[in-house]
């Protein structure tokens, strides 16, 4: 059994809970209520799903300089990711090794050390600690080093891992990178970041941002831009707009074929005739180009990962959106927008124009979720079956199903 679910109280009860609970309904269906509403399973979900995943946590260009750091909180676990002297990128658990207080704050700055404001304890940028005042003759340093994290890098963006539980990397960042490189992430510059509270289920946010079934009638921003059908739902004039698109994107030497792993999935897509990026009216909100590629219509790519994230590369800029969750029926979504290295604020784009389309998606998407929450609160809910255009959120079910259970039998022995 890993650390993160033996620190779960009750762990033979919620083990049983779980195992029960999965056996409510099948695949193809919405789980079960608790699942959306029980303050149990928000904290196994926070320690046994997050605990074993790959999360995006910020950009490489936000860690230009030795000492810059993102600190971050998933669940109970603070964490923080810092370049080094070395330039190395690490990763520890946001934890003093002398009483536990939190070292930094969540956010993103820039230090000297990593110093514990409660007994100033302090640490190197690699995690050594370097200083700890009045300890007794036979106190030993190395013995008491920060706690490290694993910490992976694709193309510029930084996954952590809170425990050793996550899946193998390597197959994630083979088949997507060659996909982003275009696109020059590990240069491309954070020209804004919003956060969002929603009065919801973290699972209904991502199963919301997993579908496009709403799409039609909540998102005329975004369906604008965005090809809000696919699968069953092309018609034969969308069928026939992507094969077109495929055959251009292969002269260019860019693939559409999709690639996947059991939790994560990218490919290159083609937005709808006409359009060069997504935004209100189709046409690029930043003038200087994200992708090293003149063609105008050159669609994007969209690369999502298991348990809370997806993410669009454009011609022009870059969108990520992040799920964060705070409690049984409270979420943050983290938006982040990358424009090119040089790209210049007030003369190649505005932030409004820059974050109009995604954030006006999000606020009708807010809605919709906390709206979804106050259904299945009551006793009416049962678990319901997806349409066949709903299958990115079938196969987030599946994911979870299999995370969930394979957690969960691991607490036979508490």
């Amino acid at each position: 059994m890993t650390e993160a679910l033996s620190t779960l109280p009750g762990g033979a009860s919620i083990r049983h809970k779980v195992l029960e609970l999965l056996g409510r309904s099948g695949p193809g269906h919405t789980l079960a209520r608790a699942f959306y509403t029980d303050p149990q399973l928000y904290e196994f979900d926070t320690a046994a799903v997050f605990g074993r995943s790959w999360l995006l946590i910020g950009f490489e260009s936000q860690l230009s300089e030795p000492g810059a750091y993102i600190s971050i909180t998933i669940g109970q676990n603070p964490l923080v990711i810092v370049r080094g002297r070395d330039g190395l990128i690490r990763g520890f658990h946001n934890t003093c090794r002398h009483r536990g207080s939190k070292l930094c704050s969540d956010g993103n700055g820039r230090t000297s050390k990593l110093i514990c404001p409660y007994h100033k304890w302090t640490y190197e940028l690699d995690g050594r600690l370097i200083g700890a005042a009045r300890m007794s003759p036979d106190f030993r340093m190395e013995d008491h080093n920060l706690s490290s994290i694993r910490v992976e890098s694709l193309a510029g963006c930084i996954y952590v891992a809170i425990t050793n539980e996550a899946p193998d990397f390597n197959p994630f960042r083979a088949a997507v990178t060659p996909l982003l490189a275009p696109y020059h992430l590990v240069e491309a510059r954070v020209a804004f970041q919003s956060s969002m509270h929603e009065k919801a289920n973290w699972k209904l946010v991502m199963e919301n941002a997993r579908e496009c079934y709403h799409c039609a009638a909540s998102h005329p921003e975004l369906k604008f831009s965005y090809p809000i059908t696919y699968g069953v739902g092309a018609s034969r004039g969308v069928a026939e707009h992507n094969r077109r698109f495929a055959a251009r994107m292969d002269e260019l030497g860019l693939s559409t074929n999709p690639v996947e792993g059991t939790w994560w999935h990218a490919e290159r897509y083609a937005l709808n005739p006409g359009i060069e990026s997504i935004s209100v009216d189709g046409k690029p909100v930043v003038n200087r180009r994200l992708i090293d590629r003149k063609e105008p219509e050159i669609g994007g790519v969209w690369f999502a990962t298991e348990p809370n994230t997806f993410c669009h590369a454009l011609s022009d800029y870059a969108f990520t959106f992040a799920v964060i969750p705070l409690g049984p029926q409270e979420t943050r979504v983290d938006s982040t927008w990358l424009v090119h290295k040089d790209a210049v604020e007030g003369v190649d784009y505005t932030i409004d124009g820059l974050i109009e389309t995604w954030t006006k998606t999000n606020l009708q998407d807010r809605e919709l979720a906390e709206n979804n929450q106050r259904g299945i609160n009551g006793l009416g809910y049962k678990p319901g079956p997806y349409s066949l255009e709903e299958d990115f959120v079938s196969r987030f079910g599946i994911w979870y199903r299999e995370v969930a259970q394979s957690a969960a039998e691991e607490m036979k022995c508490v």
